[in-house]
């Protein structure tokens, strides 16, 4: 037992120096400002620990908490987290109940937190919000009213959410305002697209980087028209796993790449 003991004690203390040098490393490069997450892989941390599922989106909502500590360490403006998609919403079963109920504590959790004030943090949801539980529009309604005027700090949580959907509620509010004699085809250009879509509040509605963990290589519809120049990261790691090291590693294979956006 002694062995273990002190091979787990040399590999803890391995892993603080690797995570100091790693971290005075990038803090020599440019911190991304706008970083957007897939948050993947709780059941199969659940199936794989032999827990319920219930156990693992738990984890998973333990992570993003340690997530937004790991950002505000590292000045990064913008975060956007992608919880829930709208397909997620066609669940009819025990597990959707328990994420709506998690999701509203974390987010009263939230609401109660005196950072996002002294961060000056805007919080927002985005997404087709209609479609969720009535507490959870409640606390979501809460959360932006309280943070509606700041504009240091930037926490988007996609909730309900289909990339594609953005892009039909974007051509129908355009729509809207061609039938109103507001504007005119012609002058539909990307500017007026993006102000259009759920991301128009942020001052940089692209992401510099979009981080999947659980190893699936895809973006799932998230952030379609956002994502055009965005450097894509996807780690094997499962969601509840995810260390403050992770992120780093992530945010270091950013830096090394040669980011042109087309041209």
């Amino acid at each position: 037992m002694n062995g273990i003991k002190e091979t787990t004690l040399y590999l803890s203390g391995f892993y603080k120096l690797y995570a100091r040098k790693l971290e005075r490393e990038i803090k020599k490069g440019t911190i991304p400002n706008h970083i957007a997450v897939i948050l993947d892989g709780n059941r199969r941390w659940a199936k794989r620990a032999l827990a319920a599922s219930e156990k693992g989106h738990t984890r998973g909502a333990d992570a993003v908490e340690n997530l937004l500590d790991w950002c505000e360490e590292l000045n990064i403006k913008i975060i956007t987290l992608y919880v829930l998609s709208t397909e997620n919403l066609e669940r009819k079963d025990n597990e959707i109940e328990y994420l709506f109920q998690l999701i509203h504590q974390r987010l009263e959790k939230l609401y109660s937190d005196p950072r996002i004030h002294k961060n000056k943090m805007r919080v927002k949801a985005i997404g087709r919000t209609e479609l969720l539980p009535e507490f959870i529009k409640d606390v979501l309604k809460r959360l932006d009213e309280a943070t509606k005027n700041y504009d240091e700090h930037y926490l988007n949580i996609a909730i309900a959410y289909g990339g594609q959907n953005e892009l039909v509620d974007a051509i129908r509010k355009i729509g809207a305002q061609i039938k109103e004699g507001n504007l005119q085809v012609n002058d539909i250009d990307k500017k007026v697209i993006e102000s259009n879509l759920y991301t128009a509040h942020l001052p940089q509605s692209a992401p510099d980087l979009i981080l999947r963990t659980s190893g699936e290589q895809r973006l799932s519809g998230f952030l379609l028209w956002q994502s055009a120049y965005s450097e894509l990261i996807f780690l094997d790691i499962l969601w509840p796993e995810f260390r403050k090291i992770d992120l780093m590693r992530a945010i270091r294979i950013f830096q090394k790449r040669n980011r042109r956006a087309g041209r």
